[in-house]
């Protein structure tokens, strides 16, 4: 693989209530934990830790906004876990052409 896996960013998209956060931060632009938990099945309180995760590992922006704090989706740091998706990806492909030819070469020689 060219691309080291970020196992800490991984984690962090992994989870499907953070994965839906992401996707309504960047439908939206941004959002609160208030305007984040009035479109997910889960409470404030859960939706503050889940942002804390995000930011941790560097996939939300926050900056305050009056008493609440605004997040945004850092798209650099998005566009590189893409990057690594598809480099697993590509080695994953990559080993399962080999199993099929080492598969094929089997039945071959069992076929004589």
């Amino acid at each position: 693989m060219s691309v080291a896996v970020d196992d800490d960013l991984w984690s962090a998209i992994g989870d499907p209530t953070r994965r839906r956060m992401l996707d309504l931060l960047l439908a939206e632009g941004a959002g609160t934990a208030t305007t984040l938990s009035e479109r997910l099945p889960v409470t404030r309180q859960a939706v503050s830790k889940h942002l804390v995760v995000l930011d941790r590992v560097g996939l939300v922006h926050v900056t305050p906004a009056g008493r609440e704090r605004r997040y945004q989706v850092d798209e650099a740091q998005l566009a590189r876990a893409v990057a690594q998706l598809a480099d697993v990806g590509a080695t994953w492909d990559a080993r399962l052409r080999r199993i099929k030819r080492i598969a094929e070469a089997i039945q071959r020689s069992q076929e004589k």
